[in-house]
């Protein structure tokens, strides 16, 4: 396998496109990440040798996922059983669609405008500071922990350090300004320890990165770049302000970069989306629920059912702050609230399972290890504070 150096997908070199380029053997999931690295390092003096045969759809690991969620949710038509299963999938398709939608798009903006430079010149630099910078963008970017996964991804390929990704993708679904709102209606000013307290992990998380990524423990993101001494990006925006031509053929083709960009991301991270989903609606579906209000009360048992629960039901941070109102309702449990709503970023196997898939399977193991002692100790001082 041959990791496509724009996206870093593994590929097979018979399925891949490859280009020759300086002596030089490179492989591309896509045209779409080809004709970027050609943009990137120039076209002069490549040979492109595209694949003999493609990969049929029906191998499409979206396209897989996709058909087994479409056929449990049609089978409820048959098999009764799945009729409790068919309602929680279609009520949280409604509660998400709209945020993966908005994230896919402003990673397909991204990915078209924002040239890796700018990434690497923020979230690419070995300071604390870096650290601050990607908690700070997750607040203002931020709309839904599924809508962020694309997001995230891409700010990967454009070189952000893994650390700043790792911190990003831990602040950005619960410390952001819409959840802030919501939590507040819903907590009072409580809310706002939920806030603090996400913002707490995801910077101590990601010092601790950084402290890893220097010891080797971790991977490196090869994507990316180092700058020149003295680059500026408002310099660099302002010459391309000035290059930039208005008209309507150049909109036509910005807006086909922009869909490229993202339906390539969609390609990448939509099946792990739909998984999360087809797994938190079983658990939606199946489990009692006096489950929870038995056995998620105000103790450390109650806090790691809570951690476990959170695990398999996380589906958005829109869709789990109202459960997470619940249980604080039914059990007076504030630190198992935060619990539940913060390990479902932490624990979650869609976001583990992208970052073992395009950041690196350290980075994914450690993301837990570290971030959760940090919420089970906040969850436990919550509930000895709010009690």
């Amino acid at each position: 396998m041959k990791r496509d150096p724009v996206c870093g997908m593994d590929v097979d070199e018979r399925s891949a496109v490859r280009v020759v380029k300086d002596g030089d053997e490179y492989f591309f999931c896509s045209v779409h990440c080809k004709d970027k690295f050609l943009k990137q390092e120039g076209a002069q003096d490549v040979i492109v040798c595209l694949p003999q045969s493609r990969n049929p759809f029906f191998k499409n690991k979206l396209f897989l996922v996709s058909a087994v969620s479409v056929l449990c949710v049609a089978g409820a038509g048959v098999f009764p059983f799945l009729g409790a299963f068919r309602r929680e999938f279609l009520s949280y398709i409604r509660m998400i669609w709209w945020a993966v939608a908005v994230g896919l798009f402003l990673g397909g903006v991204i990915d078209y405008y924002v040239p890796r430079e700018y990434i690497s010149k923020i979230l690419a630099k070995k300071k604390a500071g870096t650290i601050i910078k990607a908690v700070s963008l997750g607040f203002l970017l931020s709309a839904c922990s599924h809508g962020i996964l694309a997001l995230t991804i891409q700010l990967h390929k454009k070189g952000a350090s893994n650390p700043a990704v790792v911190a990003f993708l831990l602040a950005s679904p619960w410390a952001n300004f819409t959840i802030t709102v919501m939590l507040i209606g819903f907590f009072g000013f409580k809310g706002l320890f939920i806030i603090i307290a996400a913002l707490i992990v995801a910077v101590n998380t990601g010092l601790i990165f950084m402290f890893l990524e220097e010891r080797g423990l971790i991977e490196k993101n090869s994507n990316s770049l180092e700058l020149r001494e003295g680059f500026s990006i408002l310099h660099d925006i302002k010459a391309r302000c000035k290059r930039y031509h208005f008209g309507r053929k150049t909109l036509l083709a910005d807006s086909r970069g922009v869909l490229r960009g993202t339906v390539s991301l969609a390609d990448m991270v939509l099946w792990w989306i739909i998984i999360g989903i087809f797994i938190s609606s079983l658990a939606g579906a199946y489990i009692p629920v006096h489950f929870f209000h038995k056995y998620m009360g105000p103790t450390l048992l109650g806090l790691f059912v809570t951690l476990a629960l959170a695990t398999v039901i996380e589906v958005c941070s829109e869709g789990s702050s109202p459960l997470a109102f619940e249980i604080y309702r039914q059990t007076g449990a504030l630190g198992n609230s935060f619990t539940f709503l913060m390990a479902g970023v932490a624990t979650d196997y869609t976001e583990i399972g992208l970052l073992w898939t395009y950041v690196g399977r350290r980075v994914a193991l450690w993301m837990p290890v570290v971030s959760v002692p940090q919420i089970i100790l906040l969850g436990l001082l919550f509930n000895r504070i709010f009690k």
